[in-house]
């Protein structure tokens, strides 16, 4: 049997994580398949939305995506959001908020949430996101280790302050450093915990 191959991409925006179109309609998506030549069987670990960016792992091992989808893995997220957040909505974030899910109330799980202070700079997205003329922004980490369809967007816009952009910047200790925006590189493995 082939060996298994793995991949660290940096997502932009407009992509949807997956290969192949699983709808009859709006087929006009861009699929990661684009970005570079994955060998068939590669498996997006986890997902980013269409309108989030940053560190996604492509593997053709499920073992492995089952490893990094468990509640061991820590996920970063740097989220822009609108408003200058409350010192009570960061705590609010960090001891967990009801959001939504599949039409029933889910509290998530405490996680570390913090200021981003300097503001992270990133290469300008291709859509724009609106300027300082419609009111002030604010960045914020979010370090979870669940990983609930659009979790991180439901958990700002529960404490009152919309997402406007996120990235995901680490998975474990995978870190989405320097990489540009739709780079691929291939890695022998994702040296994660046991």
């Amino acid at each position: 049997m082939d060996k298994h191959r793995h991949f660290v991409i940096h997502k932009p925006f407009g992509y949807v994580s997956q290969f192949v179109h699983n709808e009859n309609k709006r087929k006009n998506k861009k699929l990661l398949g684009e970005l570079h030549e994955f060998p068939e069987g590669t498996m997006a670990i986890g997902r980013l939305d269409k309108d989030s960016e940053g560190l996604l792992l492509l593997t053709t091992d499920g073992k492995v995506s089952e490893k990094v989808r468990s509640k061991k893995i820590e996920k970063e997220y740097y989220i822009q959001i609108d408003g200058e957040i409350t010192d009570t909505a960061m705590e609010e974030l960090k001891t967990g908020v009801k959001i939504s899910l599949n039409g029933k109330k889910y509290l998530t799980l405490p996680c570390n949430v913090k200021r981003l202070e300097p503001i992270p700079t990133f290469e300008q997205r291709t859509k724009k996101i609106r300027d300082e003329r419609h009111g002030v922004t604010s960045w914020i980490s979010i370090i979870l280790t669940e990983g609930k369809f659009r979790q991180v967007r439901k958990m700002s816009a529960a404490v009152g302050y919309p997402t406007l952009r996120l990235i995901r910047v680490r998975i474990g200790d995978i870190l989405l450093n320097k990489m540009k925006s739709g780079e691929v590189v291939e890695v022998n493995n994702f040296n994660l915990p046991t």
